[in-house]
């Protein structure tokens, strides 16, 4: 079933135009990519999606309902969620207090934290401690944990393993690779090995065009494909 579909979306940041024309569709259970360099579109068609940013044109639909024109907030409530490349986390709030407020309903307060703490140990240490004072890694940790304990249907994911050590990388993506058996993924990921690694499909993004798609299954990062499109 397609969960997600977009078609022919425009979008503008002012007079400037950075989508022309994206169309793309997710199947409910799938994780797919978008990848691309830097500045092509990626970050705005997930903006697009949850109307931060409304397309000019084109069509977005959710489970055949269209999004256009609602409010960002009631995306999220046909269970869309959002992982931001900027965390977006509550700084002064502590770790269990954040991913309590992810939690809509509370009686499954307790099952979530469950969830977060399975997936970042670190996170149960240091669960009574601000969020503002984690380490980079372990506020990246913090935000993918809230979006995991939404109970969404769709997770919008952007860039998850920006500015990480290795090894807090490989953390991401197992608790990514969790998420996906119970969550429909959109993933942004600059780098491909592990995007590649996550996904069930892709979609190369060029200049706010799809450009060019696929499985991922026997495809590598040194496909000439990616070499045209992600080269720098």
């Amino acid at each position: 079933m397609t969960l997600l579909e977009l078609e022919g979306v425009h979008t503008c940041y002012g007079d400037s135009s950075i989508l022309e024309g994206v169309s793309l569709d997710v199947e409910e259970g799938e994780v797919v990519a978008l990848v691309g360099r830097n500045g092509v579109g990626k970050t705005t068609t997930l903006r697009s999606i949850l109307q931060l940013t409304p397309p000019r044109s084109g069509s977005i639909g959710y489970r055949e309902e269209s999004l256009v024109g609602l409010a960002t907030h009631e995306v999220a409530e046909r269970g869309v969620g959002w992982i931001p490349e900027d965390r977006r986390i509550f700084a002064q709030l502590s770790v269990e207090e954040n991913l309590r407020a992810a939690i809509p309903d509370a009686a499954a307060v307790e099952a979530g934290l469950d969830v977060a703490f399975d997936a970042f140990p670190i996170l149960e240490e240091r669960r009574n401690q601000d969020a503002g004072t984690l380490s980079g890694g372990q506020q990246q940790m913090l935000a993918i944990a809230r979006g995991l304990v939404g109970e969404n249907d769709l997770l919008l994911v952007d860039e998850p393993s920006e500015g990480l050590a290795p090894q807090i990388v490989a953390d991401v993506a197992e608790a990514l690779s969790r998420a996906a058996e119970e969550t429909t993924i959109l993933l942004v990921e600059q780098y491909l090995p592990l995007a590649l690694d996550l996904s069930d499909r892709f979609y190369i993004v060029d200049n706010g065009r799809v450009v060019d798609d696929g499985r991922t299954a026997n495809v590598t990062a040194d496909d000439e494909r990616f070499r045209r499109y992600l080269s720098a």
